[in-house]
């Protein structure tokens, strides 16, 4: 196992512009998405991108199977996306609580697109094309936002709605994504 340090909020590395992956099917493409999958696994998230744990390239991974952090939330299969490209479907969002490895703690009302398309390639360098929808639309967009230096708080339209999760639900666990 290769758990790596997530970075925090407040560290410079997280609001950089990630850089594409020019090949793909590497030993070290593979070697990272080794750590990724052992540091999300670790932390119990349901995704990570590369710049959070301070490598500067255009990947992330996700992925929710049946969760008890998430008892509402559809299945998402495991995915590794590389160089993605997002397209919303329509104007239509929707606010709804995130956490995030790199804001441990705390929670935020944020919009998302519900509906897009997304595209990139995975580690071997398979096409893939999906259309999503609710909650699989958020945790890509989520996720995605980390390789544009975007961390969710920066999303959030009014900061009344951003908090600490054990005072914002008091009496309920609610761990970081």
């Amino acid at each position: 196992m290769s758990i790596k340090e997530v970075l925090r909020m407040g560290d410079a590395r997280l609001l950089r512009q990630a850089e594409e992956v020019p090949v793909l099917d590497t030993p070290q493409l593979h070697a990272l998405l080794v750590d990724m999958r052992d540091t999300m696994r670790a932390m119990d998230g349901v995704g990570l991108a590369a710049p959070q744990i301070g490598v500067n390239l255009r990947v992330v991974i996700f992925g929710v199977d049946a969760n008890p952090r998430y008892p509402d939330a559809q299945i998402v299969s495991q995915t590794v996306l590389i160089n993605p490209v997002l397209t919303p479907l329509s104007d239509e969002m929707e606010e709804d609580w995130e956490g995030c490895l790199s804001v441990p703690g705390m929670r935020g009302l944020v919009p998302r697109y519900t509906h897009l398309r997304y595209q990139g390639r995975d580690e071997f360098g398979a096409l893939i094309d999906r259309t999503v929808s609710g909650f699989h639309a958020r945790v890509v967009q989520h996720e995605c936002d980390h390789l544009d230096g975007i961390l969710y708080p920066m999303r959030i339209l009014d900061m009344k709605d951003f908090g600490f999760s054990d005072v914002l639900f008091p009496g309920t666990k609610v761990q970081d994504e």
